[in-house]
């Protein structure tokens, strides 16, 4: 109860510390750290609104309290019959419009930088299946693998593993890189998304999504399929380690070696253990 009151404290204050925020966690408050640069702008954005809406909800609370006193049938026996006040009804029409431009610039940014990929460093492929994701890495051996949830049965909570999150090969990439990350559907529509890098694209059959993202911290982040794709939906984990450029270099060539057998068009391994 004290661990859960403190976590409840710290997010009401948004101190939650970005060691923090790599997975949901119960009681959990606000945003995810941001741990991108997209990741960060729609943060920043979250926290420009919430001051909005925060503003507008106490005028519009004392408004009401002002009203109240002011004009109930004891304090003003003799109603107004005023019907117009050409000036109060020019400020609040200029008012809202002038919070509606303040809210929608910063958003037409956010969604210009979502949509416009810059020039990608490296390029990684996601194919939804039901009910695991299959990654290729075409710009270092073109090795392929795939990533299926750890049964709770086998997750070992002494090395730190999370039940529901964890998979038997976790994707790895590199921080300070711009990367692009290329995601279609095997079968049905999936959706990847990891929200500590403000990604979030949909798998979709027979189509090839695009997406961007750069990770400015190092550290394991974890996302969820985010499209109702079956009855195994829930038991679709995404698990990402970031490391330097140094160690993902090191860790491309050892992969490249223990994925060989992989091909990108191979039928990738069933799940080893079946969801019920």
């Amino acid at each position: 109860m004290i661990k859960r009151t403190a976590l409840l404290l710290l997010s009401l204050l948004g101190l939650t510390a970005p060691a923090m925020a790599d997975y949901p966690r119960s009681w959990g408050l606000n945003l995810q750290q941001p741990a991108g640069v997209l990741s960060q702008q729609i943060y920043d954005f979250h926290d420009l609104l919430l001051w909005i809406i925060a503003a507008i909800v106490v005028f519009v609370f004392l408004l009401l309290v002002w009203v109240v006193i002011r004009y109930n049938a004891k304090s003003n026996p003799v109603p107004s019959t005023t019907t117009h006040n050409t000036l109060l009804e020019v400020v609040w029409t200029v008012i809202p419009v002038i919070i509606l431009i303040v809210i929608a610039v910063p958003s037409f940014k956010v969604l210009f930088s979502q949509g416009r990929i810059p020039q990608a460093e490296m390029t990684l492929k996601v194919t939804g299946y039901q009910w695991y994701w299959g990654y290729e890495y075409p710009d270092h051996g073109n090795f392929t693998f795939n990533a299926n949830m750890i049964p709770d049965a086998e997750i070992d909570a002494s090395k730190g593993q999370r039940r529901l999150l964890e998979t038997d090969n976790e994707v790895v990439l590199p921080i300070d890189t711009v990367i692009r990350v290329q995601v279609t559907g095997n079968d049905v529509i999936h959706s990847w998304t990891v929200p500590a890098f403000g990604v979030k694209k949909d798998a979709v059959p027979g189509r090839l999504n695009e997406a961007w993202f750069k990770i400015t911290k190092a550290g394991t982040y974890y996302g969820q399929c985010s499209e109702i794709c079956g009855t195994a939906h829930a038991y679709m984990p995404i698990k990402v380690r970031a490391v330097s450029k140094e160690d993902f270099a090191a860790w491309a060539v050892e992969a490249k070696t223990k994925f060989s057998a992989n091909t990108p068009n191979q039928t990738l391994i069933v799940a080893k253990a079946e969801v019920q």
